[in-house]
């Protein structure tokens, strides 16, 4: 028994999800997919605003993760503790609210656990380490097959989990860096993977702002706050063809509009 699980990459400004909404309900059906993963940290650019969560999880995402703008919009952190389909990564502090991974119901009674984790090259070293976090949530069992969101900016980094976790899950995809990879692969163990999946949101743009606003920081102009390009968007989302029976991925292709 095959399940199709398709992952869209991160969500960039209002256009973004507005798009999304639009777009997502019909790519559901034409692939047949059965779970949807969407990462939706940067909808309000800097975060998530818990309208822009209601309207991702009506368009047809069964789980939102997020990465390192979860608190960008405080109002979300009541939401999140209300609502087990939003995750923020697993190896945040203890404290911190909400819940990093979950195990939620699949197609024909399979249990699929989606996990949230996020990378520390280039990134906050003080986040607990991915990897030692994913041995620990491994051991809890409860589940069917295991999905991997990996929020990070080395691909190395990436690429090294992906290894790490070969036999143990079967898909992770990396997100963060918004621009989609070209090496969609199945590992020889049976782990489905692809180092970004790119972004949702506006096409002419740099990562979704404003290209002269990109332009100003690297020429050392005077800071300022980052806002979404105008202007169309597109859809970034990686398809993973998940073999249930045997706890294999069998397929990793891109899904982009």
């Amino acid at each position: 028994m095959d399940i199709r699980v398709l992952a869209v990459g991160d969500v960039a400004g209002e256009a973004g999800v507005d798009f999304l909404c639009r777009r997502l309900p019909a790519l559901r059906r034409e692939h047949d997919i059965h779970f949807t993963v969407v990462c939706g940290e940067n909808a309000a650019f800097h975060g998530l605003l818990p309208a822009q969560a209601d309207a991702i999880f009506a368009a047809g995402a069964d789980v939102i993760t997020m990465g390192n703008h979860t608190w960008g919009k405080r109002q979300i952190v009541k939401y999140m503790e209300g609502c087990p389909y939003l995750l923020r990564p697993a190896n945040y502090p203890d404290q911190a609210p909400g819940r990093g991974w979950g195990v939620f119901d699949g197609p024909r009674g399979l249990r699929l656990r989606v996990v949230d984790l996020i990378g520390r090259v280039g990134m906050d070293p003080n986040f607990d380490s991915p990897f030692t976090k994913m041995d620990q949530i491994l051991k809890e069992g409860g589940a069917d097959l295991t999905l991997v969101d990996f929020h990070a900016e080395a691909t190395s980094e990436k690429g090294a989990m992906a290894w790490y976790l070969d036999g143990r899950v079967q898909a992770l995809w990396g997100t963060h860096t918004h621009v989609p990879t070209a090496d969609c692969q199945v590992l020889p163990q049976g782990l489905g993977f692809v180092t970004d999946l790119g972004m949702t949101g506006p096409a002419q743009s740099v990562i979704g702002s404003r290209p002269e606003q990109a332009i100003n920081l690297f020429l050392g102009g005077m800071p300022q706050r980052f806002e979404p390009a105008p202007g169309p968007c597109k859809l970034n989302a990686v398809l993973f063809q998940i073999d249930a029976a045997a706890k294999r991925c069998v397929g990793v292709e891109r899904v982009d509009l």
